[in-house]
């Protein structure tokens, strides 16, 4: 495909977008905003909620990983599945109890403001680096395929991608999205599924059965690693990373749980959950899947490209045809804009509930207040983006990101394990220091647990270990019972 095509291809997808955000977003309410007037239909929430996790780093990413790290991953993604166990029976029943529009405000009922507040900050710090990260890879993708060409920068670049989230998502948002969502989510499988076939007759594999014994046969399919405990992928290590992964990510996370809030009640919040963690199983199958035959393809025809250059690079070249360069470049863009919309929303709402408490504002501003916000957050990603930039050139985002997520998530993590499974109050004035402190005594047993630790490798764990931390410092400032 030419630069101009991807370009006509891009403005069609965005076109729909906009067309679904007018219908959408007729309601320009903040109810309809932050909670889509809980009346969303709990299956496109499930089906939805595919792309919102799954993102553009995972459809890069993801494939990319398995010439190094073999099918290893699928250890962290049943992680995952207990994971959304827990958030359905433990953490959403809390949710709908209390009737939350932000989920940090359980925080403040259970320890007080401080705590509700530092809650608030984690989350936006965590997703804002995490939307960051995702948007960064497309945007790098997109720099790579079409605005090199007509030689504009990359700062330009990121300001389109941007601006475009914000465009259908200003009136309708969390409304919005859930239709939005299941369309992108769509595509991405389209996508996945349409590349797979095609290096599939590549390979000479006719037939379901062919590809299937060409995975299991190869060496690249390897899933468990029991052999050693100091390798980072070693089963139980990747598992209970992948379980802790999904509470915080996911359910402690307000743009995850946000969708989940819309749904009509509870029973139908737990059935979106469900069916979403047993879907989502089969959907990174097919990834690893298609990873394999991506680095079986290079190999084969001698591409050099690895990691995450390796799918972008095949889906473009002229004899792969333009049907499977098309759905590439859907998918792509569906995945990532499935995940950033919704970040946009959730920190648009986290950071007008938690942080300037638009609830106090006088009725009449709060609309406007609102979209003010909205436009902020879209300015703050676009920086964000650029740093990220100047810092990262030669790295697989998706565990960048997940490294990242156990630094800003821990925090979150120890505080609302302290505040479920204890009865202690905490001296809430505190509570910042040890959200502070656990993650940097994260860091150093992080850098230095070869030494420390006889050779021993963290990996996502790292994610328990400052919840571990956090969860322990919150003993130290517990208030005394009388």
């Amino acid at each position: 495909m030419s630069a101009t095509q991807i370009l006509i291809l891009i403005a069609a997808y965005f076109s729909v977008l906009i067309l679904i955000s007018y219908f959408t977003g007729k309601e320009d309410s903040n109810d309809a905003f932050f909670k889509a007037n809980k009346s969303a239909p709990w299956y496109l929430v499930a089906f939805g909620m595919i792309g919102a996790s799954l993102s553009g780093v995972t459809f890069i990413s993801v494939p990319g990983a398995v010439e190094t790290k073999q099918f290893g991953y699928l250890q962290v993604v049943f992680g995952y599945f207990f994971g959304y166990l827990a958030i359905a029976y433990v953490l959403l029943p809390i949710y709908y109890k209390l009737n939350l529009t932000s989920i940090y405000t359980y925080l403040k009922d259970r320890f007080g403001n401080t705590s509700y507040k530092t809650g608030s900050v984690a989350f936006l710090i965590s997703r804002i680096v995490g939307a960051s990260f995702r948007l960064f890879l497309v945007a790098k993708v997109l720099q790579l395929l079409v605005f090199d060409q007509y030689g504009i920068p990359f700062s330009i670049t990121v300001i389109i991608t941007v601006l475009l989230i914000w465009l259908y998502t200003f009136k309708g948002g969390i409304k919005t999205i859930i239709f939005t969502d299941t369309l992108q989510t769509l595509f991405m499988l389209i996508s996945v599924v349409v590349t797979i076939f095609f290096l599939a007759n590549a390979l000479e594999l006719h037939s379901i059965s062919d590809v299937y014994n060409n995975v299991t046969s190869n060496a690249m399919s390897k899933v468990f690693f029991f052999d050693d405990v100091n390798d980072a992928q070693y089963f139980i290590k990747s598992f209970l990373s992948g379980m802790f992964i999904t509470i915080t990510m996911t359910g402690l996370d307000q743009d995850m749980m946000q969708k989940n809030l819309t749904c009509r009640n509870i029973k139908e919040a737990q059935k979106n959950m469900l069916s979403f963690s047993v879907v989502l199983i089969f959907v990174n199958i097919l990834f690893l899947v298609l990873g394999l035959l991506l680095t079986q393809y290079a190999i084969q025809n001698n591409i050099t490209a690895r990691k995450d250059d390796l799918f972008p690079t095949i889906a473009m070249l002229p004899d792969i045809g333009f049907a499977t360069s098309a759905f590439f470049i859907l998918g792509l863009i569906a995945a990532a804009y499935s995940s950033a919309d919704s970040a946009l929303t959730s920190l648009t709402t986290s950071f007008c509930i938690d942080i300037i408490e638009l609830d106090k504002k006088p009725e009449a501003n709060r609309k406007r207040i609102r979209k003010q916000a909205h436009a902020f957050i879209s300015a703050l990603l676009v920086v964000v983006i650029i740093i990220f930039d100047a810092l990262f050139k030669d790295v697989s985002v998706i565990w960048e990101l997940f490294k990242a997520a156990g630094y800003t998530y821990g925090p979150l993590l120890g505080l609302f394990a302290f505040g479920i499974f204890t009865k202690q109050n905490l001296k809430d004035k505190y509570v910042w220091i040890i959200a502070l402190v656990a993650p940097i005594f994260s860091y150093f047993i992080n850098e230095y647990s070869v030494e420390l630790l006889n050779g021993y490798q963290i990996g996502f764990e790292i994610l328990i270990i400052n919840g571990l931390l956090t969860f322990l410092g919150l003993i130290l400032i517990r208030r005394k019972q009388h």
